[in-house]
């Protein structure tokens, strides 16, 4: 088992930035990749980024530039630095750990709102 709580989400100007985090715990040793998806009302949920447990990371073509995450393995802690923030960014923002395809967890989804 393991359990996610999303922290940073808000309000914030477009242009403004915001730092999300996820912190984890229980079952962490299984955990090969973290994530952050996102999902916009109407619109079906996507991947975000991802970091591997080697570090490897990947995004969105659409943040590309403008997010990074980054890992704390110390806090056991996933962050999402989003810069430049848009409109389009709004969304649910949710962290995932994915041990494999048949296991995987999510956490409760944080806010992000960006008002032009």
């Amino acid at each position: 088992q393991v359990q996610l709580v999303e922290s940073g989400g808000g309000l914030v100007q477009a242009g403004g930035s915001l730092r999300l985090s996820c912190a984890a715990s229980g079952s962490l040793h299984s955990i090969n990749v973290m994530a952050w998806y996102r999902q916009a009302p109407g619109k079906q949920r996507e991947l975000v980024s991802a970091i591997t447990r080697g570090g490897n990371t990947n995004y969105a073509d659409s943040v590309k530039g403008r997010f990074t995450i980054a890992r704390d393995n110390a806090k056991n802690t996933v962050y999402l630095q989003m810069n430049s923030l848009k409109p389009e960014d709004t969304a649910v923002y949710y962290c995932n750990a994915y041990m494999s395809v048949s296991s995987e967890y999510w956490g409760q989804g944080t806010q992000v709102t960006v008002s032009s």
